[in-house]
């Protein structure tokens, strides 16, 4: 099959219902890597679902235990045709959030795969597992109908992304050899527009952090205590506002950056517009470097009490987790240090502070000047009929340092979701045609590699 062929083929493989099919096998693994998991959801993903379809395409399959105690374990696919041809490692993940069903609207249940119009709901259906899903078929249709890929690869499955990626970053300094590649091409997050595919190079770090007023065992009647007794959910309170101001600026010194530079401004100045509050955020940026050039604080949540049956009652306690998502200069090993001397220059030492469970994810940037970057960006305008949207880093985070600093490979994600398709919430959602699409340019990116697969490994 030519180019135009192989396109044709994928389109059929997706609007003939191949995708819709698959991708529900998947959704109906219940691969939960957070509080309602189970372990061998974990382990059964990458068995069951995973295992079988990669060694039908001719590659060895290696399935690990983490080797962090209690991690969630990993797979590695090889198909090595000949070592002179460059080698591409694809990511993605297969754990996904917790269901949460009590929060999707009727007729909607997380692991069953429902379509409704151009809309495929489920967990997992936009993060990650249609992303992944996407990115081995084509590369399944490459092998059937060519006999051959035309270059290398390998695949690295975690089921831990979801909390932080648990254990992956010694996986990789132990498999460093099992990893080796030429260039990462992965898809994860949101495109920024519908209609046009992305491309980034990197992504935003992400820390969560516990906080926690604890000043006395117990609750104490508000009548008689109210005015003696100090309120720990007053004094929380207080102390986040002195982390931001009224619109959401970050007012830690250390936690604001000095990397949103002018070829970096260059890059987002073009980039379609996305939904935002008017007066929230750093006031002298547009949009779309408040969100992939700076830094932004959240409180996840926060508790105090009983809210759904309050009792007239000051509690002795009162908490809140927040998150930082930060990118490229910021710190990760003075986060919370900077946050403990702030707290403690503005009063409120009774504030105690601790990294949330889960991982941290370090913020990175790769250059979109490098050849590999200028190559893909091609490739997807040729398939696509125009320029994708090429961002220096995701807003959300990913765990892209384990590949730039410890495996040292550029990095190119191509997301294959939509900004508004619900990950982490109820009503997670797909959309077909970013599925169509997404299958489209990736088969006919693997297609280009392989035909200029000589010229691509001589890059640096």
């Amino acid at each position: 099959m030519d180019r135009a062929q192989l396109i044709e083929a994928v389109t059929h493989y997706v609007d003939g219902g191949g995708l819709v099919a698959d991708l529900a096998t998947l959704v109906a693994r219940r691969s939960v890597s957070q509080s309602e998991g189970r372990r061998e959801d974990l382990y059964a993903y990458l068995q069951e679902d995973m295992q079988p379809l990669l060694s039908a395409m001719g590659f060895a399959v290696e399935i690990f235990d983490n080797p962090r105690e209690g991690g969630a374990p990993l797979l590695i696919a090889s198909r090595i045709e000949d070592e002179s041809l460059p080698t591409v490692l694809v990511y993605g993940h297969g754990d996904v959030c917790n269901g949460e069903a009590h929060r999707w609207r009727e007729g909607l249940e997380p692991f069953t795969l429902v379509r409704e119009g151009d809309k495929l709901y489920g967990r997992g259906t936009a993060d990650n597992k249609i992303q992944h899903l996407i990115n081995i078929k084509a590369l399944e249709l490459l092998i059937r109908e060519r006999g051959r890929l035309g270059f290398n690869a390998r695949i690295i499955l975690e089921m831990a992304e979801e909390t932080g990626s648990f254990g992956l970053r010694e996986f990789f300094i132990a498999n460093r050899e099992r990893l080796a590649a030429d260039v990462l091409i992965a898809s994860d997050g949101p495109r920024l527009a519908i209609d046009t595919p992305t491309m980034f190079m990197g992504s935003r770090g992400g820390m969560s952090i516990d906080l926690m007023v604890n000043l006395r065992d117990g609750d104490h009647h508000s009548g008689n205590f109210g005015g003696l007794l100090a309120d720990p959910a007053i004094i929380l309170a207080q102390a986040i506002s002195t982390i931001t101001d009224a619109r959401g600026q970050i007012l830690v010194p250390e936690w604001r950056p000095t990397s949103l530079t002018p070829d970096i401004r260059a890059t987002l100045r073009d980039l379609p517009p996305r939904r935002h509050d008017a007066e929230w955020g750093e006031r002298d940026l547009t949009p779309s470097e408040r969100v992939f050039g700076w830094n932004s604080f959240a409180v996840l949540a926060m508790s105090s009490g009983n809210i759904d049956a309050p009792q007239n009652a000051i509690a002795g306690s009162a908490r809140a987790t927040c998150q930082l998502r930060f990118v490229v200069g910021t710190d990760i090993n003075d986060i919370i240090p900077a946050l403990r001397r702030h707290l403690d220059s503005h009063g409120f030492p009774m504030v105690e502070i601790s990294p949330a469970r889960g991982e941290a994810f370090r913020a990175t940037r790769f250059s979109p000047d490098h050849p590999w970057v200028r190559f893909v960006e091609n490739s997807l305008t040729r398939t696509a009929g125009g320029r994708p949207h090429v961002l220096p880093n995701l807003a959300g985070s990913l765990p892209n340092d384990a590949f730039t600093d410890i495996l040292g490979l550029p990095t190119i994600w191509i997301p294959h979701s939509h900004a508004e398709c619900g990950q982490h919430g109820p009503n997670e959602h797909a959309l077909v045609p970013i599925a169509r699409e997404g299958m489209q340019i990736m088969t006919a990116l693997f297609l280009d590699i392989a035909e200029n697969a000589k010229s691509l490994k001589q890059i640096a």
